[in-house]
């Protein structure tokens, strides 16, 4: 099992691994959840994969196991920032405005974590060591790039997993039903394990 941050500088050192990322990014999203969202070529994709963004896939053998989109919060293409403040924006219909208990923040040092799956195919004996490389290497990347917190819209359950991930979270917002599923926006403190 191999876990890889790509972007725009590095996507031609992995050969189909960007492009089997956006594929299964597409049937975890489009096909199992069936949400309405941009596909093309067999792949999924919005407004918020730009050159700005990070990807990480944990895969093996180039069958993508996992993954996770690492957005500055600074970004800017055209009208859209990140999808969590484009969303209190009111840019984003199918989010919530108040997902946030306070103002989406604009900092260099905070990142979003968005496009957070496990592929439906990882089996159930693997997935959990799948999700601390996932975490890990999010934790890793976001380090990397000067974060000192990540920012992320993922499913209500979080504080079963949290701690045994290792990660200091706590609630940004309040839990809210989005496409059947209990979501909250959730802030991951990295400054704590700092070297």
């Amino acid at each position: 099992m191999q876990t890889t941050t790509l972007s725009f500088e590095n996507i031609h050192d992995h050969g189909e691994l960007f492009a089997n990322l956006f594929r299964a990014r597409r049937q975890s999203f489009i096909v199992q959840n069936k949400w309405q969202l941009p596909q093309a070529l067999g792949m999924e994709y919005d407004q918020y994969d730009t050159p700005a963004s990070r990807w990480i896939a944990v895969h093996e053998f180039g069958e993508i196991l996992a993954g996770i989109r690492l957005t500055p919060t600074t970004a800017q293409c055209g009208i859209y920032s990140y999808m969590i403040r484009d969303a209190q924006r009111g840019l984003l219909d199918s989010i919530p405005q108040d997902l946030l208990y306070e103002s989406a923040p604009v900092a260099e040092n905070v990142w979003e974590s968005s496009r957070v799956f496990v592929s439906h195919a990882t089996p159930m004996r693997i997935r959990r060591r799948v999700h601390a490389h996932l975490i890990t290497e999010m934790t890793r990347s976001a380090r990397e790039m000067g974060a000192v917190q990540v920012l992320g819209l993922i499913p209500a359950n979080w504080p079963r997993w949290s701690a045994r991930c290792g990660l200091d979270m706590k609630a940004a917002g309040r839990v809210m039903e989005i496409d059947g599923i209990d979501n909250q926006c959730v802030s991951i403190n990295l400054t704590e394990n700092l070297h």
